[in-house]
């Protein structure tokens, strides 16, 4: 096991393995700090950054943060690395990595056959020595399409999950949503609702209500009930209208434990949802979540800090080719992320990460209302996350999850976004907008009258 020393301003700084010194490299976070990982200092943390700007990449190989025996999502990791697309890099260190990643000649066609080849561990490992503005400019040169009823993350495209829920899963309080949003363009990541209960028939009952209101109007999108993957399954087998199946994701096996899942129930998922073959112009079948913490909480991180353990649940992800990836970053609490200048740093990594892996990365950009953060540092980090190239973002009535109780983007939110940023919903679906005239030959919201068809009374009954 390595171990590293570097003197600075006549201080000796000991790190006593690759875990440590990556834990201690990370920018200050109160997730890190509550496990006994953090660096004690600015100082500490400095003389940990150009440590690490010296590993080299070949040693997150030769030395997995843990045992290949003792962990399944190790086991991908390792056993899906792609030597001959590693070849291009495999000769540097982190810091000549992030030199290498900034460099004119790393554009989109370079990272996507470049992905293949790096692990999480890697792509953590560079992410703790930029900047946020490195952190943009990389992430905003990796582009990750994928499809089912339209298709996502084109070019000059932004997409928004509309997401509708209520906490007693009221059908008419969560259609009248629904039509909130598509009047404000959303929705064309997916309609997906977070049902208060997780029982089957429930959820059936919400599976039933989105694929009515797709059909009726001929949405180009999919729906998706963020329900647990057993749940979902035994709705597949009862002949349930599913489009997409939904998971939280961990970057371990114990976390995932905790969730009650498995690569295998995983892989079982996402083979029964693709043979009902709901999809028109693709079959990404996969929608996952995840967070920063979510290792930590369950007790499940080996002792490795929670941005790390946040990608390697991307390795998890990248698997399933999913057709939506997110990582929820200020849901689990000031625990975890304490502030908004934790948040909005987070958000830029996990963005960051998960596009270099060659994920079609999205964010919820949120928080919840005992962290030390409010709107205007979630304007900043969906501003910012929209330069970054962010595959899509949410669209929560009013910002405000009545469900789930947190503060998130709303539909005015995206719209914001697209009209600073010139940027589209995902074609097929601007197209049913502009039909529908909810939007302009130019993209733009036109006025809505008490007769336009998303208003009529049976919409919402």
């Amino acid at each position: 096991m390595s171990r590293w020393t570097c003197p600075l301003e006549g201080r000796r700084h000991q790190f006593d393995s690759l875990a440590d010194l990556m834990a201690k490299a990370t920018p200050l976070r109160s997730g890190d700090q509550l496990a006994g990982l953090a660096a004690g200092d600015a100082e500490e943390r400095v003389a940990a950054q150009l440590c690490l700007a010296d590993v080299p990449l070949e040693l997150f190989i030769e030395e997995p943060l843990i045992p290949y025996e003792q962990d399944e999502v190790t086991r991908l990791i390792a056993d899906r690395h792609d030597r001959d697309a590693f070849a291009p890099v495999a000769h540097l260190s982190v810091g000549g990595f992030r030199d290498w990643l900034l460099a004119f000649s790393a554009q989109e066609e370079v990272l996507t056959g470049l992905a293949p080849g790096l692990t999480p561990e890697m792509v953590s490992a560079v992410s703790k020595i930029m900047s946020n503005q490195d952190l943009i400019l990389v992430a905003q040169k990796c582009r990750r399409e994928t499809a089912f009823r339209n298709t996502l993350g084109t070019a000059g495209c932004l997409a928004v999950r509309l997401q509708p829920n209520h906490p007693t899963d009221d059908p008419r309080a969560i259609a009248a949503s629904i039509v909130d949003g598509l009047l404000y363009g959303c929705g064309d990541a997916c309609i997906g609702i977070n049902p208060a209960t997780d029982s089957v028939d429930s959820t059936i009952e919400l599976l039933k209500l989105l694929d009515d209101v797709i059909r009726h109007y001929a949405i180009p999108t999919q729906s998706c009930v963020l329900s647990h993957v057993t749940t979902t399954l035994e709705a597949m087998e009862r002949e349930a209208p599913v489009d997409l199946v939904f998971q939280s994701v961990a970057g371990t096996e114990a976390a995932n434990s905790a969730f009650g899942i498995s690569l295998s129930l995983l892989r079982e998922a996402q083979a029964a949802a693709q043979s009902l073959s709901r999809g028109t112009v693709g079959n990404n079948v996969m929608y996952f979540e995840t967070g920063q913490g979510s290792a930590l909480s369950a007790d499940a991180h080996h002792g490795i800090d929670q941005q790390t353990c946040e990608a390697r649940a991307y390795a998890v992800a990248r698997e399933f080719d999913p057709l939506l990836v997110n990582t929820v970053v200020g849901f689990i609490g000031p625990e975890y992320l304490y502030d908004g200048k934790q948040i909005i740093r987070a958000g830029l990594e996990d963005h960051f990460c998960g596009k270099l892996l060659g994920l079609p990365m999205g964010v919820d950009v949120c928080y919840t209302n005992h962290a030390e953060a409010d709107q205007d540092d979630m304007d900043n980090l969906l501003t910012l996350l929209g330069v970054a190239g962010c595959n899509y973002f949410m669209g929560v009535p009013g910002a405000d999850d009545i469900m789930l109780g947190y503060q998130s983007t709303s539909f005015h939110d995206s719209h914001y976004l697209r009209q600073v940023l010139g940027l589209k919903p995902a074609p097929e679906f601007a197209a049913w907008l502009e039909g529908m005239n909810i939007t302009d030959t130019n993209g733009r919201l036109c006025e809505i009258g008490e007769n336009h068809p998303l208003l009529e009374a049976k919409s919402v009954s």
